[in-house]
């Protein structure tokens, strides 16, 4: 078999290429041609220098995914890296795309490095419940800042180029020929002589202890259970302290016994749930439409954050309000969310402004005609959502998709206002919707293939996960979540108060509980969406009147300074609230319950078997494809922690 890995002599300086497509990732084969271009390398006395870079888009984007969760073949990387460091010749790393994971491990072990401008570098293997297991955690502190290891080994961002550059992390950053570069940095190596080699030189810095007990304590609250990235710095900390044989034995230990642990487990599984969310068979080689213009209804906060959703991936957006005086606040409110990706550093000045100029606010359904896709995002009332279908039916292009962001309302009774339901479906957007990477797409009876194609397009375009679901009443997520906040309230009936819930959520590993969360959202949509259904409600099914008798006293949350908590100094405030607690004992008391009190444990029990089967009704009628979609909508749009993999992950479902 051909190696993926060659060797070119020219003037001294040897090119060694990797060829492993997609991502030239780190295979057995690649690590096996590595090893060998060294031997052949080190053996050839016309050869003074070698540059390693990789063919295609991409430097080595990490490990090969075929091998994960299976046993490791030799070469091991660790070894092949040390040969590598140990090569009589300085070998100059070419890094193009990204180098990530092994592969900056790789780049790391060279002697120097060169790296194209739009280049991005990281060691993300935190975000798998890894650490570097390659001496990412010996090198990297004796390159770039302490401040900048941390950061890279415990959340798994990448930095790009110049910024590299300033650290210390690459020598170097090329026109507009890297390769080139690279041998022009090999031929001045060759006279200036080998560079010690990395792991030789000393760490940038060597805190007292104190330092990092600090960090450790304040990185174990943030992670919220997530074990990677304590184990993290745990593991630049000893790749700075111990002596470096000692420091790679500790660091390979670490990175094995973690691979072997539950909690890598769950999040190599969501690593692959999130990229084969199910795609209907009849859509696969359908050819949706192009995209060139797309309308939004409604410049609201959800409204405006679809528009800026869209323009962020450079789409021409016109949106739609009800008179010219709401599509100027849409303007400004879509131009404030632009701004402040600007001021995070995400848009440039000309990004912004080319953003804005993508992007037109009309007083009337007019402008819409001719967008090649629409997305209503009014307020979740069918008879409101229904007269915008029909007047989009009436004004936009007869092959133009239409689109409901609704959260709970039956889509196919929109579709049906419409000459040609085949062109609607649903399109569930998570608030707020250019952050938010979940979509729920929605396959209504009727939809054509190539409208759900063109969903599918919009996603990809966006850069969401897209997940499909069925018509029900929450679709998947807000189904799920549903059922579980009416656990959570039988919950507080039984003995429990808002704030131990919210407890026993942040203690299993959510950033918020379900309470903290519906003060922050907002009580009264959910309230509506109670109201609306009480008609239809069976006489004999459960209900908590709790949140209603909440809402009766225009507490809606944080908007209103008071919801399930009270916010006396504002919206980040939140504390316990008697006259909550009073409601709840009051609703106990006439429900003839005697309360209990309940353990995290025993409420996390409920929370959790609530959500499992919930989620195997959603299964049983066809609403989600497979168990992983279900997980990859929780942990993406509800705060589901990714490192439990998800409830049906939690359950024992794999797929």
């Amino acid at each position: 078999m051909t190696s993926p890995v060659t060797v070119s002599i020219a003037d001294g300086v040897a090119l060694v290429t990797i060829d492993n497509p997609p991502v030239n990732a780190l295979s057995q084969a690649v690590r096996q041609g590595i090893e060998d271009a060294v031997k052949a390398i080190d053996a050839d006395q016309n050869v003074g220098a070698a540059v390693l870079a990789c063919a295609g888009r991409t430097f080595v984007a990490g490990a090969d995914i075929k091998e994960f969760g299976q046993p490791p073949q030799q070469p091991y990387l660790p070894d092949v890296l040390s040969v590598v460091e140990a090569s009589r010749v300085p070998w100059v790393a070419a890094i193009n795309g990204s180098a990530l994971g092994g592969g900056l491990e790789l780049a790391m072990s060279c002697h120097a490095r060169i790296a194209a401008p739009g280049a991005k570098m990281g060691l993300p293997e935190v975000n798998l419940g890894l650490v570097p297991g390659a001496g990412g955690n010996i090198r990297l502190p004796r390159l770039v800042p302490l401040e900048t290891a941390i950061a890279m080994v415990t959340t798994g961002k990448p930095i790009g180029a110049n910024d590299a550059l300033e650290n210390g992390l690459i020598d170097r950053v090329a026109g507009n020929d890297l390769i080139a570069d690279a041998r022009a940095y090999g031929a001045d190596l060759i006279q200036s002589g080998k560079p010690i080699p990395v792991s030789e030189r000393p760490p940038k810095e060597t805190p007292e202890k104190e330092f990092w007990f600090d960090r450790e304590k304040a990185l174990a609250a943030k992670s919220r259970g997530q074990a990677s990235p304590v184990e993290a710095l745990q593991a630049l900390r000893d790749g700075i302290e111990l002596p470096v044989p000692e420091a790679a034995e500790a660091e390979r230990d670490r990175f094995l016994r973690l691979r072997a642990s539950e909690q890598a487990a769950a999040l190599r599984y969501m690593f692959f749930a999130e990229r084969n969310t199910g795609r209907p068979d009849d859509v696969r080689d359908v050819e949706p439409l192009p995209l060139e213009r797309t309308g939004v209804v409604g410049g609201g906060t959800m409204g405006a954050g679809i528009a800026t959703a869209m323009l962020l991936s450079g789409l021409r957006v016109d949106l739609a309000e009800r008179d010219a005086e709401a599509a100027e606040k849409a303007r400004e409110r879509v131009a404030g969310l632009l701004d402040g990706s600007r001021k995070r550093g995400l848009l440039s000045d000309a990004a912004y402004a080319d953003a804005l100029s993508r992007f037109t606010a009309h007083g009337s359904f007019e402008g819409l005609a001719e967008c090649d896709l629409v997305i209503e995002a009014v307020f979740e009332d069918m008879a409101v959502k229904k007269d915008v279908f029909t007047e989009l039916d009436r004004i936009c292009r007869k092959d133009a998709v239409l689109a409901s962001n609704t959260s709970y309302l039956d889509i196919n009774e929109m579709a049906r206002a419409t000459g040609d339901p085949t062109r609607v479906l649903g399109l569930h957007f998570f608030s707020p919707a250019h952050i938010m990477k979940l979509l729920e797409l929605v396959r209504t009876d009727d939809v054509s293939p190539k409208a759900l194609a063109t969903g599918f397009a919009l996603a990809k375009t966006l850069r969401k996960i897209p997940v499909l679901s069925g018509v029900c009443d929450g679709f998947i997520g807000n189904r799920i979540m549903s059922a579980y906040r009416r656990e959570c309230d039988f919950i507080l009936e039984e003995g429990a108060l808002p704030h131990e819930v919210d407890a026993a959520m942040q203690d299993y590993g959510f950033a918020m509980g379900i309470y903290a969360v519906q003060d922050m959202s907002g009580l009264d949509i959910a309230w509506a969406t109670r109201k609306r259904r009480a008609p239809t409600r069976p006489a004999e099914e459960r209900y908590s009147r709790i949140a209603d008798r909440i809402c009766e006293l225009g507490r809606f949350g944080r908007k209103t300074g008071s919801g399930w908590y009270a916010y006396p100094e504002g919206p980040k405030s939140g504390r316990p609230d008697p006259v909550v607690e009073q409601i709840i004992l009051e609703e106990s008391e006439r429900l003839g319950i005697e309360r209990k009190p309940l353990t995290s444990d025993e409420i996390i029990d409920r929370i959790l078997s609530t959500m499992q089967s919930e989620a195997r009704s959603v299964l049983d009628e066809g609403i989600a494809l497979k168990p992983s979609d279900i997980d990859v909508t929780l942990v993406n749009g509800f705060g589901f922690p990714r490192h439990r993999g998800g409830p049906m992950f939690a359950a024992g479902y794999r797929d």
